[in-house]
């Protein structure tokens, strides 16, 4: 089959009068109906006006390619329009359009997939666009078509040209820590650069609620390459023998047209899986040391994150639901409620710290680094030491158990955050040097090195390691804790104007990570008595939630800076920004960075220096608005909201030029 043989005449129309897109698409599914292969009109339409919903079928160069696969086409065809004047299809193409090629398919496997990489193929050619262009008929059009699609295939249809499997001639994974925004947004763009190349492209997106649009062993088989825009680890033994580009999840969303054609013009190196016994090669193994690194911190960081946030938030509760005045130096647990809120809250806190340092462990050395990590994570936690041992053991061998529990918790002191992510990286590449150590044993003994040796000597080794340096580390938190207490009010709100200012650099990014990691990892050793840590974590969220706020508020009342499709998308900003997810503003930054991202950032900084400047404090690590009953100086704070806020929007706004 070929293309030529899905147009028709009476399917085709040449100087059509339209002024905007639904005036062309109600011509194009007019056309589509006189093919004879559409049994309810109204449901076609449908069909087409939801494929646009998900993204546009603009691809550039003034041309568009709606289309639509549903079971009210019983076979596949092509209508064909040029209109007499061009026009902008979607408020926010970066320009008009005159061509537009409107696809129907059936429910038939990829053939519409089939269908769209030939079209797309012809239209790449701009001598070939640009003759469309100047056909001064119906017939002549057809003709063009005709003739190109027999230069570049000849009378080959392009159903056998089906690279196998589903038909798509890349794949692709996203994922990023938290699973929530970067992961999605990868993935759409990568689909609209497949779209937009004619190369049929399949994403699966490794997000917070597991792996969705799973690639099959068939699809892996049959495809040219591997596209992984990820920040965190994601399941590669799959793809032994394969070509695979990796790289952030962030040139998954910015540069999606150069990584597909880094695949399909053969420039993707051979990934060799580990467990399959050859050394990584290619795209992984020329990862920087940096990018290694900051992959393995974000690995631990994603798992860890629903205990921080599960057991700060139930934590903050059980201080909202208590009663301050039963007693104040046991505020938390003076209620039952409270008490039953608090407990389930530390269970959960304490697995923050091992869950951590076992997964850096585990994406550095596979399963064999969990148990270490883990053990290395909950001895940073407690802050052994071999002197607390010594001490112990003396006053035990004395007769005194009492008082070697009391002289062992007062000599451990926990290294806190820092130590659990140094624990995380000693135990993975301790668990790899025993994989090399361990190499002469025979292959009989292949399973047992996983069950035993690896977590035997690898939790021995690393707690043997942290045991000698945790009063190094111990120190080490101390201090940080003494410098933050003796800031003085000046220099707490210059920490909280970096602090929050850093959550809008590059929202959601490595940047905003280390800000919210130092904030949480400040939570955690915070007390009644000393709340700078429940002070940082307040100016470090509220920075945090002002970006999409900022959007949401120039595209309410500044509209006329805005397309109408961001000026529609901009009220979902206000719910996004009172949920504390910063990355509702990257589809805006992404579009406009110099403008957007400068704006944000000062806004955010503001919030967080008037937070810290009110004394605000903060006992959840994550929440948003549904936490602020847990703020202390909730007033102010919610000022410190407004203020950052509206600073950060009037800047965008006065920055933004008009849109046509």
């Amino acid at each position: 089959m070929r293309l030529i043989e899905l147009f028709s005449r009476q399917a085709t129309a040449v100087n059509v009068k339209a002024a905007n897109k639904a005036q062309v698409i109600d011509k194009l599914v007019d056309l589509q109906v006189t093919h004879g292969n559409i049994t309810d009109k109204a449901a076609y339409k449908k069909a087409i006006y939801a494929r646009e919903e998900e993204f546009s079928t603009y691809v550039g160069n003034g041309i568009v390619v709606p289309h639509a696969k549903t079971d009210v086409v019983t076979r596949p065809s092509l209508a064909l329009v040029r209109t007499a004047e061009p026009l902008l299809y979607n408020e926010d193409d970066d320009d008009k359009s005159d061509l537009f090629v409107m696809i129907a398919a059936p429910m038939n496997g990829s053939l519409h997939v089939d269908i769209l990489a030939r079209m797309m193929t012809l239209l790449a050619d701009e001598g070939f666009v640009e003759k469309l262009r100047k056909a001064g008929s119906e017939e002549e059009l057809l003709a063009l078509i005709d003739q190109a699609e027999q230069a570049n295939f000849g009378n080959k249809s392009f159903t056998e040209e089906k690279i196998g499997g589903n038909g798509y001639k890349v794949l692709a994974v996203t994922a990023c820590p938290t699973g929530i925004a970067h992961t999605y947004m990868a993935a759409e763009n990568l689909q609209k650069a497949g779209l937009t190349l004619g190369i049929p492209i399949k994403v699966e997106t490794n997000g917070s609620d597991g792996a969705k649009n799973v690639l099959t062993k068939e699809e892996i088989a049959a495809c040219e390459g591997i596209v992984i825009a990820a920040d965190k680890n994601v399941e590669m033994d799959r793809f032994d023998g394969k070509p695979v580009v990796v790289t952030r999840v962030a040139d998954g969303i910015h540069k999606p047209e150069e990584l597909i054609k880094r695949v399909t013009e053969g420039k993707a190196p051979i990934y060799h899986s580990k467990s399959g016994g050859s050394a990584p090669e290619g795209s992984l193994g020329n990862q920087s040391f940096g990018s290694s690194i900051y992959k393995h911190l974000m690995n631990g960081v994603s798992h860890m994150l629903p205990f921080v946030v599960g057991g700060g938030i139930l934590i903050a509760l059980a201080f909202l639901f208590d009663n301050y005045a039963i007693n104040p130096g046991t505020f938390g647990t003076n209620t039952f409620l409270a008490a039953v809120l608090k407990k389930i809250g530390e269970a959960a806190f304490g697995f923050m710290l091992p869950v951590l340092a076992g997964f850096i462990a585990m994406s550095i050395a596979d399963r064999p680094g969990l148990a270490p990590g883990f053990v290395g994570g909950a001895l940073a936690s407690s802050g052994l030491s071999f002197k607390a041992i010594k001490a112990l053991v003396e006053l035990i061998q004395k007769g005194d158990p009492d008082g070697a529990s009391a002289a062992m918790s007062s000599m451990s002191v926990s290294g806190g955050f820092l130590a659990a992510l140094l624990a995380g990286f000693v135990a993975g590449y301790v668990v790899l040097l025993l994989k090399k150590a361990t190499t002469w044993m025979p292959k009989a003994m292949d399973g047992i090195r996983p069950m035993l040796v690896y977590p035997l000597f690898g939790s021995l080794l690393v707690g043997l390691f942290m045991l000698l340096i945790n009063p190094i580390m111990g120190a080490l938190n101390t201090w940080i804790a003494d410098l933050l207490n003796s800031m003085g009010g000046a220099s707490k709100i210059v920490l909280g104007l970096v602090l929050g200012g850093m959550m809008s650099v590059d929202m959601g990014g490595p940047i905003n990570k280390a800000a919210y990691l130092f904030g949480t990892g400040a939570l955690s050793t915070a007390n009644n008595e000393d709340p700078t840590g429940f002070m940082i974590m307040a100016a470090v969220m509220v920075g945090g939630m002002v970006p999409p706020i900022v959007i949401a508020l120039s595209t309410t009342f500044f509209p006329k800076k805005w397309t109408v499709e961001e000026r529609n998308n901009g009220f979902v900003n206000y719910i996004m920004g009172l949920c504390f997810i910063s990355e509702g503003a990257i589809p805006y930054a992404a579009a406009d960075p110099i403008r957007v991202i400068p704006s944000c950032m000062v806004g955010s900084a503001v919030a967080g220096g008037l937070s810290m400047a009110f004394g605000c404090t903060l006992r959840a690590p994550h929440g948003g608005v549904f936490v602020f009953p847990t703020v202390g100086e909730p007033l102010m704070y919610i000022v410190s909201l407004l203020v950052g806020s509206v600073v950060g929007a009037l800047i965008l706004s006065l920055l933004k030029k008009n849109k046509r």
